[in-house]
C-alpha cells in the first residue's frame, strides 16, 4: 500500500474518532475563558513558567474540540502561541484536520506551528496510537504541500519578472515609430497599462486625468495620431 493510501486510511480513522469525541453538549468557550485555561496550565520549569506534558494533560481535561477555532486564532498571539499549540495538541485527532485546513486553505496557521502541533500530538500519551501515527503522516504531508506551494510561487515570481521585462522592452519600442509598428495590439495595450500605472492614473478621478488616459489609449493602442501631429 502506498504512503498516500496509508495516510488516507489513517485520516478516515481519525475523522471517525473525532466525530465520536464531539459531544452534543460541547460548546465553544469565550476568548477570555480559553485564555485563562491556557495561562493557568503553565508550570515552572528550567526556563521559568512554560508548557509541558502536564500542561497538555490539564488542557485535555478542560478544553473540548469546540474550542479548536479559538485555539487556532491564538496562534497569532505571541503571548499565547506556544500555549495554543499545546492546547490544540491536547485535542488529539480532533485537531489534525482543522490545523491542516488552516495551513493549506487560508494560511492562517504557519507550517512551523503545524509541525510543532503534529509533533506534540505524536508524542502525547493520551492520544491513541493511530492518532499519533496520523499526526506524523500529516506533518510529512503538510511539509510536502507547503514545499510544492512555495515552488509554485517561485515559478510564478520568475514568470512575472520575465513578463515585466518583456513589457518594459515593448514600452521602449513605443518611443520609436518604426519599432512601434512591430507590436501587436495586445502588446500595445500592455505597454499602455504599464504607462498609466507608472503615471499613477490607474483610477483617473478628474476630467483632465480621464481625458489624458483616453488620449494615451487612442495614441498607444489604437495608433491614432496625437493632437500635436494633427495640428
Amino acid at each position: 500500500m502506498s504512503q498516500q493510501k496509508r495516510l488516507q486510511g489513517l485520516l478516515l480513522a481519525i475523522l471517525s474518532l473525532a466525530s465520536l469525541n464531539l459531544a452534543a453538549e460541547d460548546v465553544a468557550r469565550s476568548k477570555v475563558e480559553v485564555r485563562r485555561i491556557i495561562l493557568h496550565s503553565r508550570h515552572l520549569g528550567a526556563h521559568g513558567m512554560g508548557y509541558n506534558e502536564r500542561s497538555q494533560i490539564e488542557m485535555s481535561q478542560e478544553l473540548t474540540p469546540a474550542d479548536i477555532p479559538m485555539l487556532i486564532s491564538f496562534l497569532n498571539d505571541s503571548d499565547l502561541r506556544v500555549g495554543a499549540q499545546f492546547g490544540l495538541a491536547s485535542q488529539c485527532e480532533a485537531a489534525i484536520m482543522p490545523v491542516q485546513r488552516a495551513v493549506i486553505t487560508d494560511e492562517s496557521v504557519s507550517s512551523l506551528d503545524a509541525d510543532d502541533i503534529m509533533d506534540l500530538i505524536a508524542d502525547f500519551g493520551k492520544c491513541r496510537p493511530e492518532t499519533q501515527a496520523a499526526a506524523r503522516a500529516m506533518r510529512a504531508e503538510i511539509d510536502k504541500l507547503v514545499q510544492a506551494r512555495q515552488a509554485q510561487r517561485a515559478r510564478e515570481r520568475e514568470e512575472q519578472a520575465a513578463n515585466d521585462q518583456r513589457i518594459q522592452r515593448n514600452s521602449l519600442k513605443m518611443i520609436d515609430p518604426q519599432q512601434q509598428k512591430t507590436l501587436s495590439p495586445t502588446e500595445r495595450e500592455e505597454a499602455f497599462h504599464r504607462a498609466i500605472k507608472a503615471a499613477g492614473l490607474e483610477n483617473p478621478q478628474t476630467p483632465a486625468q480621464k481625458a489624458l488616459v483616453d488620449r494615451m489609449y487612442r495614441t498607444m493602442v489604437l495608433d491614432e495620431p496625437s493632437p500635436a501631429k494633427t495640428q
